[in-house]
């Protein structure tokens, strides 16, 4: 109980401060805010190692895509992958919920990183600009995209079917994708509960090439996604 209370204090801590100490990036250009993204993942990873006795390990860096455009589609367990993702990958773009760019300082920094929100409860202009916001995002700079098809955090057994957003953004790019599996949630879970000596694997999978009809690829990226998944119980 004592690591675990610790944990959240120094890491919310440490989050805190980095913010704090970079709210002035908000005026300079956008690499120096990137780098205080990445102090946070490093400072997530962490946390983790000394007071949850986590060990960390990634597969497949073998398979990361260089010299190229492409998105990266990763399943959701908990908040640790928003962090360490930015440690792996180029500062990845976030698609992201609305409501955290409504978060204080913190949504500023989303929108200065070039996040892009989407609002699941209504029928927006922006919503229905989102395509061409990505596209204009993919095709104006060197980040990869990534995308949460599952939609939100799910728990570490639970099979949620992939959004068809992803399908969608698949055929619009037609760009290679990153499949990414991450089953964060067996050490902390959406609902908060953390657990001690566990593993974290970040399966980084072959890339899949652009061609196949969007629902294709969406069942394709899923099956590929949980079957990985799957094997790190």
């Amino acid at each position: 109980m004592i690591r675990k209370f610790l944990f959240l204090f120094f890491f919310f801590l440490g989050i805190s401060l980095i913010s704090l100490f970079f709210l002035p990036s908000l005026l300079m250009p956008t690499k120096i805010v990137l780098f205080g993204g990445r102090i946070m993942g490093k400072w997530s990873s962490v946390c983790l190692q000394i007071f949850l006795q986590t060990k960390i390990i990634i597969k497949g860096r073998e398979n990361i895509i260089n010299d190229e455009k492409f998105f990266i589609a990763c399943s959701h367990q908990s908040m640790f992958e928003t962090f360490y993702l930015q440690t792996i990958f180029n500062s990845p773009i976030f698609i992201l919920k609305y409501e955290l760019i409504k978060i204080p300082i913190f949504g500023w920094y989303l929108k200065k990183i070039g996040s892009l929100s989407v609002n699941r409860n209504k029928i927006s202009k922006d919503n229905l600009g989102l395509i061409d916001k990505i596209k204009n995002s993919v095709k104006n700079s060197n980040r990869p995209l990534i995308i949460f098809p599952q939609g939100t955090r799910v728990l570490p057994n639970e099979i949620v079917p992939f959004k068809k957003g992803v399908g969608r953004i698949y055929d619009e790019l037609k760009i290679n994708c990153q499949p990414v599996a991450i089953n964060s949630g067996n050490v902390w879970t959406k609902n908060g509960r953390l657990f001690l000596n566990k593993t974290i694997t970040i399966s980084i999978l072959p890339i899949v090439g652009p061609g196949m009809a969007p629902a294709e690829f969406t069942n394709y990226i899923e099956g590929k996604i949980y079957k990985e998944l799957k094997s790190m119980n």
